[in-house]
């Protein structure tokens, strides 16, 4: 296998997981960006930019794209986008030399015309939106019930509590959600940031035992957890999956249960608010 093949490969391998590569450019020289041939064009609708994007890339150079939610390895792809006004794709592209190149596009998106998931406004409001502890709440962090309680049932900690249990993680400490990149950033209370990213699924919905929903969904970070995202009973292990039990445009409430956990298990509880 010669070189230029196996950097391709490694490229994509790093950059896009273990995603299936689905267009292969076909191998020349090196270009510049500059030589890119490359767009990004919203669809239009009634005369206006709606929300969905064409992205192309017509280079001889492996594509790897960015539109803040996601991305996509394909030459050809259509993407949606959450926000109106200008929004900023970047493409990275591979040369057969293995050296990479990158740019960045500009679309303007006038009009929402597709509809997109409404979590990414409930999450992040009109781009970025400040959640931190509900300190309104009793109970703003503990245990309880496993798909009966929906919050901190058995035991539980008060701002105040959990500022004296955490010294960065409580009061004064905040998470921004962000539809750029799909960023999530922890803001400790001493203004150390700790950056990372989030996503969810709307469609892992999960029944109490009333047989009403309990769960709306499930939330995942990485790199970060929500402010004092530890299992306690577990070695205090971080905390990456959560089931939504709670989103609105003022408050959250989040449960994480272990792995194989049954009715009546134990499942911790977050409890935030909107700064």
């Amino acid at each position: 296998m010669n070189k230029s093949i196996i950097c391709s490969l490694l490229f994509v391998a790093a950059l896009v997981a273990c995603d299936p590569i689905e267009d292969r450019q076909s191998m020349g020289g090196a270009i510049t960006a500059d030589q890119l041939n490359i767009s990004a064009t919203p669809v239009v609708v009634d005369g206006k930019n709606s929300n969905k994007i064409i992205l192309e890339n017509n280079s001889p150079v492996l594509s790897l794209w960015d539109y803040g939610l996601g991305t996509t390895n394909k030459a050809y792809d259509e993407v949606l986008l959450v926000l109106t006004g200008e929004n900023k794709i970047s493409f990275t592209g591979l040369n057969a030399d293995g050296s990479k190149i990158t740019k960045e596009l500009t679309v303007n998106v006038d009009e929402l015309s597709f509809e997109v998931p409404k979590e990414w406004g409930l999450f992040c409001g009109d781009g970025s939106k400040t959640w931190t502890w509900d300190a309104d709440e009793e109970k703003i962090w503990g245990n309880g019930s496993y798909l009966n309680n929906t919050s901190a049932g058995w035991w539980g900690r008060s701002i105040n509590d959990i500022s004296e249990e955490t010294a960065t993680e409580g009061a004064g400490a905040k998470m921004i959600f962000s539809t750029a990149g799909s960023t999530l950033t922890k803001v400790l209370s001493n203004g150390t940031t700790i950056p990372g990213t989030f996503s969810f699924d709307m469609s892992k919905k999960t029944k109490g035992d009333s047989g009403d929903v309990w769960a709306e969904g499930k939330l995942y970070t990485k790199n970060v957890t929500v402010l004092h995202g530890i299992s306690t009973n577990e070695g205090k292990i971080p905390v990456y999956e959560y089931d939504i039990l709670k989103l609105t445009d003022t408050h959250m409430v989040v449960s994480y249960a272990a792995a194989g956990a049954g009715s009546g298990s134990e499942a911790w509880f977050w409890m935030f608010k909107v700064e």
